[in-house]
């Protein structure tokens, strides 16, 4: 089972990176909340330890990230101990709240009822948008004619913001999530590079690109994967 821990005191780091290495988890750390968030794409955790008082890019802002595309549990661990902190952190998307300083076995104890109550994930999804087919296990995206199958190649970048849309079918991404999620707190405010993404992945799967089927816009808010047209 995989954690991540977001967190920039380095010695709960290192403390909680001994103690669930021994209990047999695999760990991950992040010191902020930019480096979570690309922790986050990158690995793909089964649970997050989030604090919320890191630099730059706060524990809710993350916990609001993640949520834009995993539902696995999400534990804070904070030294913020105020009912106000508690309801902000749960209403963003946490499961549970466990308040600095703490004890090894409630936590341990926290982690083992959030995982028992934990969604089982499914693999990862294939998804086919008329003549195309995407495969995220694989990272394969294929259009097929009646001459053969085409291959056809996506950026790492064009890879993660499809991947976003695609774990979230039929749900509205906001435009925060994926320019947080892909290119860090700084770049909020950069819709330029989403549409200019889109636009090339609109190009590369859409029928036609001028009038998108599948790849389609929210206008003010973000982008939507319609899979009932596919």
């Amino acid at each position: 089972m995989k954690i991540l821990i977001a967190d920039d005191d380095p010695q709960i780091l290192r403390a909680l990176r001994i103690t669930l290495t021994a209990k047999g988890y695999e760990i991950f750390t992040a010191t902020d909340g930019s480096k979570a968030i690309a922790a986050a794409i990158d690995h793909h955790p089964d649970l997050y330890l989030i604090d919320l008082g890191m630099p730059g890019f706060d524990g809710i802002a993350v916990i609001q990230a993640i949520r834009g595309w995993s539902d696995a549990p999400v534990l804070v661990v904070s030294g913020r101990s105020g009912a106000a902190d508690k309801v902000e952190a749960l209403d963003a998307g946490a499961d549970d709240y466990v308040t600095k300083p703490f004890s090894v076995e409630e936590l341990l104890a926290r982690i083992r009822a959030l995982t028992r109550r934990a969604p089982q994930h499914s693999p990862d999804p294939v998804v086919t948008l008329g003549d195309v087919t995407v495969d995220l296990a694989s990272r394969a995206v294929t259009r097929t004619r009646e001459a053969g199958v085409d291959h056809i190649r996506l950026t790492p970048t064009e890879w993660q913001v499809l991947e976003l849309l695609i774990r979230n079918p039929g749900r509205l991404v906001t435009r925060q999530t994926l320019l947080t999620s892909i290119w860090g707190s700084t770049h909020v405010a950069d819709t330029g590079y989403l549409r200019l993404y889109m636009s090339q992945l609109r190009k590369k799967l859409e029928p036609d690109p001028a009038s998108p089927r599948y790849l389609l816009t929210e206008a003010g808010m973000g982008y939507r994967l319609d899979l009932d047209s596919a």
